[in-house]
């Protein structure tokens, strides 16, 4: 059965500007044609956020062709359900990261491991990590 695996925002960034910054565990598994590449919406939300901020500020290239960017590199949008929500704002984690949770949640939802080099999800029980 093929891997289906969710990309942490930044993973899906550096695959766009910089794919060396990626482990060589994630590069082999968004590069083989069998591995389902799955992003989050909240990803969308979380960089578009950025680059108001000005946090990304040449992230205005990646909003404003978001979905051609993902076609291109064969990712699929995950969007946000009740259930991801509800489990979003509920689970018992010290993270506060909106973004980082929602992507939690719907890993645990859809039962999906996550490629991050985040530490913050390796002490989230439920979420398999891969890095």
């Amino acid at each position: 059965m093929p891997l289906r695996l969710m990309l942490d925002t930044h993973v899906l960034l550096w695959m766009l500007t910089d794919p060396a910054r990626l482990s060589a565990k994630v590069r082999d598994a968004v590069t083989e044609r069998s591995t389902e590449l799955l992003v989050s919406s909240a990803s969308a939300w979380e960089i578009a956020t950025k680059q108001r901020l000005g946090k990304l500020p040449q992230a205005d290239v990646l909003t404003r062709a978001f979905r051609q960017h993902l076609t291109r590199l064969a990712v699929e949008s995950i969007p946000i359900s009740d259930e991801h929500s509800l489990l979003a704002g509920s689970m018992e984690w010290q993270h506060r990261d909106p973004f980082d949770r929602m992507i939690a949640a719907q890993c645990m939802t859809e039962s999906l491991p996550l490629a991050t080099a985040d530490e913050a999800f390796k002490t989230l029980v439920g979420i398999e990590v891969i890095w």
